[in-house]
């Protein structure tokens, strides 16, 4: 089970939410508050996670969740709606980079992910979500687009429809129907801005290219797992060379460092064609991004 889906089971579901997208981020510029005592509860992680509510009409929430070291839990610590989103600022909107900027009506922080495909997923798959929020919240009774709205102005439109004694031209001469139609309708929802962000994510190749991304998270993550595979099996021998800080009985302190260090550099050798292998699978994964960004704009014109 991965992160975002403990993530949805401990801090999500029990709030009858369900989380859409979860992403890692750091800050790049850590907030000082002089007049707090220096330390705390030690390091964390900080994920950014957007959700939606089960119940209609449905919510789309952003909320901060942190892991504290040395515990599995994950603790909700801050929660905005989008309607108090402002702004995503995606920073560069000319190549994948893991930094962005969320501009909240009482907040402003500037995160960096933990690489750029994880960031570039998180922000089209909000964006998508904005698009179909704002949609349904432009689509009220009445309003603009819905079918309501949609049936009086076929009804105000249609040639038999009944027109007042000494109005010219339909409603024209009846100044109070416009005013009543303009109250119907009511001021158009602020909606959440997007700037700074490639077009890629926000165009019609979108469905492509979060495949795309999704590939780069997998293969990064593979790297981090077999780095850590190999990191891991060094330190173990290490302390099994000597596990009490003597040397073994028979053994002269130059053959114990020589055993050693051909232990390493064998060690080091295998990191070595694993780094180069991934590097390769990196290689071959960016290729194969590329042609298919190739086909999805191909065949969107």
């Amino acid at each position: 089970m991965n992160i975002q889906s403990v993530i949805n089971r401990e801090v999500f579901a029990p709030r009858d939410e369900r989380i859409l997208v979860a992403v890692e981020v750091k800050r790049r510029k850590r907030k000082k508050v002089p007049f707090l005592p220096t330390g705390g509860k030690g390091e964390y992680m900080t994920y950014i996670c957007l959700s939606v509510t089960n119940k209609r009409p449905a919510q789309l929430l952003i909320t901060k969740v942190k892991q504290f070291g040395g515990s599995a839990s994950f603790t909700r610590r801050s929660q905005w709606s989008v309607e108090q989103l402002r702004q995503v600022d995606g920073i560069d909107p000319n190549k994948d980079c893991p930094e962005f900027d969320l501009v909240f009506d009482n907040a402003f922080d500037q995160w960096v992910a933990s690489s750029a495909a994880e960031k570039c997923i998180f922000i089209q798959i909000m964006y998508h979500a904005c698009q179909t929020y704002w949609e349904g919240k432009e689509r009220v009774p009445g309003g603009l687009g819905s079918p309501a709205g949609d049936q009086q102005k076929d009804q105000r439109a249609s040639p038999g429809a009944q027109v007042s004694p000494g109005s010219q031209g339909g409603q024209r001469g009846v100044p109070g129907a416009q005013a009543r139609r303009k109250s119907t309708v009511g001021p158009r929802p602020r909606q959440t801005e997007f700037v700074n962000c490639q077009s890629k994510l926000t165009g019609d190749a979108c469905t492509v290219n979060l495949v795309i991304y999704r590939c780069k998270v997998f293969f990064n993550r593979m790297k981090k797992g077999m780095v850590s595979k190999q990191s891991s099996p060094q330190a173990g021998a290490g302390h099994r060379a000597s596990p009490s800080g003597q040397r073994p009985p028979g053994d002269s302190m130059a053959s114990v460092v020589k055993r050693a260090s051909q232990a390493l550099q064998e060690r080091g050798e295998r990191l070595g064609r694993a780094e180069d292998k991934t590097v390769d699978l990196m290689h071959k994964a960016q290729q194969f991004a590329d042609t298919a960004h190739k086909l999805a704009l191909k065949y969107s014109n």
